[in-house]
């Protein structure tokens, strides 16, 4: 019976929502998107937010430190208190501050995704958009195909790039989406040697930039910065680990993360400096000298 409880009063707490707890404790919102708040750390002293919320999921991860949780793990590490000291403390919370997922994202798991076809890439509007890019068709087709998916009962096309559990990222000049499952791509080459790129198009980027060096390397596309946990127990197996991370908050502290966390591990962020990422690079200077690292 006692277990019972215990487990209910677990459940209920979870479910206190993250972004009214943390505006209870003072803390509020430098920005929000439909699916996420981004919060000045309230774990840590900061000038830039990266500390981000899933209005979605009820969920929160601080990419400065690599740790995130439920509001249970949040007030324990804001307090410094244990699980049974959180559940007390937000004990009074659990019907005025519930989490309520939003409509958003209510209509979001409504309009599914199905994959109807996977072609080579022919038509023209998506070589035109690879072109726009500055992605040659060539590389396009070696590493996507052409996908056509239903949405709201509609067919559309794109260019999609598989992940490992064979959902797709799906892109064209109008659209941005993906598949489920959604996770990070996987590119085997028997190599002792990794680069992890943040977003489809930088892969393809550098793909484009150093033939060479995609070909000779294992290759992880996050397709997310929040699927940076799930790849961290393949990174000790290589010798060494080449990041081409997004030059902006998020993307500096992903790095800073997984620098301090391996040894191996090696930022070639520099190497676009001046611009947001891979491909922005490549659109305004085309292909660049490759580098000695």
């Amino acid at each position: 019976m006692e277990n019972s409880e215990t487990s209910k009063s677990w459940e209920k707490a979870r479910n206190v929502c993250i972004v009214k707890t943390l505006a209870k404790l003072g803390h509020f919102p430098s920005r929000k998107t439909e699916k996420e708040a981004w919060f000045l750390s309230p774990l840590r002293s900061e000038t830039q937010a990266s500390f981000s919320v899933s209005l979605v999921k009820n969920l929160w991860y601080d990419f400065g430190i690599g740790k995130g949780g439920s509001v249970i793990d949040l007030t324990m590490a804001m307090k410094s208190c244990t699980v049974n000291e959180a559940l007390e403390y937000l004990k009074n919370d659990t019907a005025a501050f519930s989490f309520i997922p939003p409509k958003t994202a209510v209509r979001l798991r409504r309009a599914e995704i199905g994959i109807l076809d996977i072609e080579l890439i022919y038509l023209q509007g998506l070589i035109d958009y690879l072109k726009s890019r500055n992605i040659p068709l060539k590389v396009g087709r070696k590493y996507c195909k052409q996908i056509w998916y239903s949405c709201k009962g509609k067919r559309f096309f794109a260019i999609g790039l598989q992940n490992h559990k064979e959902g797709w990222e799906l892109r064209n000049k109008y659209f941005k989406n993906s598949s489920s499952p959604k996770t990070y791509s996987f590119i085997k080459n028997n190599s002792r040697h990794l680069v992890i790129t943040e977003g489809m198009f930088d892969f393809l980027s550098l793909a484009t930039m150093d033939k060479s060096l995609m070909g000779n390397s294992d290759c992880i596309i996050l397709n997310s910065l929040a699927f940076i946990k799930r790849i961290e127990t393949l990174m000790p197996k290589y010798d060494r680990v080449l990041l081409y991370l997004d030059n902006d908050t998020a993307g500096k502290k992903a790095t800073s993360l997984l620098r301090n966390q391996f040894d191996n591990v090696i930022d070639c962020s520099d190497s676009y400096s001046g611009y947001v990422d891979l491909n922005e690079k490549l659109i305004n200077e085309g292909i660049w000298k490759k580098q000695k690292i």
